[in-house]
């Protein structure tokens, strides 16, 4: 008899120990860059940036995430538009939106993007700093989205915060653009890298007047 209950009490114990969910690579990189505070983000602002010599180009960005609200501000224009009803009128400006927030908020897109391929982690040494980091691909499909079939090598550190990439325009083997990740910086919680340099190149991608505001 006491077998008995010493094997129910057992067996109960070991049903009600439920197994953890395997995080996946994506998410880890993600939550490193503070996924867990997006819930809380009412409205982000930025203003994306491209200077090379004495050329400089940017686009200033309101985003609602939960209303879907979007307003674009450049120096010839402002676009109002709502993510679920683009038209004629306004689709232009959301391919610029889409490629400006992929820059910004990358580590989200691993788990925001549906339909895409990421490869397991291995070790590599990275293209321009030539130190060893992780490395995933990411890969989208041929269908959809503005930009179908695109690759990112994206090389990370252990703690998954993200170093360098190599873009990949239509999953083609040579680089369409190599460059960096730095300067991180912490913004309500969430992470963003502010600017992005190529080798050997005063091209510098990089993000100002960044605003998380939380609900």
């Amino acid at each position: 008899m006491k077998n008995l209950i010493y094997f129910t009490c057992i067996t109960i114990f070991f049903m009600g120990c439920k197994a953890e969910p395997e995080v996946s690579i994506a998410e880890k990189i993600a939550n490193a860059h503070g996924l867990e505070h997006w819930k809380n983000v009412s409205e982000i602002q930025f203003t994306f940036n491209v200077d090379r010599g004495n050329s400089h180009f940017k686009r200033a960005w309101r985003w609602k995430p939960k209303t879907g609200d979007v307003v674009m501000t450049t120096n010839d224009e402002v676009v109002s538009y709502n993510k679920a009803t683009v038209d004629s009128t306004s689709i232009k400006a959301d391919q610029a939106f889409i490629n400006d927030k992929f820059w910004l908020l990358i580590p989200f897109q691993l788990v925001w993007d549906s339909g895409t391929s990421i490869s397991e982690p291995l070790k590599e040494k990275a293209p321009i700093s030539k130190i060893e980091m992780n490395k995933i691909t990411l890969s989208y499909p041929n269908d959809g989205g503005y930009t179908p079939g695109d690759a990112y090598d994206i090389y990370f550190d252990d703690a998954y915060l993200i170093k360098e990439w190599i873009y990949r325009k239509e999953n083609q083997k040579e680089p369409s653009i190599v460059n960096t990740f730095e300067n991180h910086q912490n913004f309500n919680g969430i992470t963003i890298a502010l600017e992005h340099k190529k080798q050997d190149s005063d091209w510098n991608l990089n993000f100002t007047n960044i605003q998380v505001i939380l609900e």
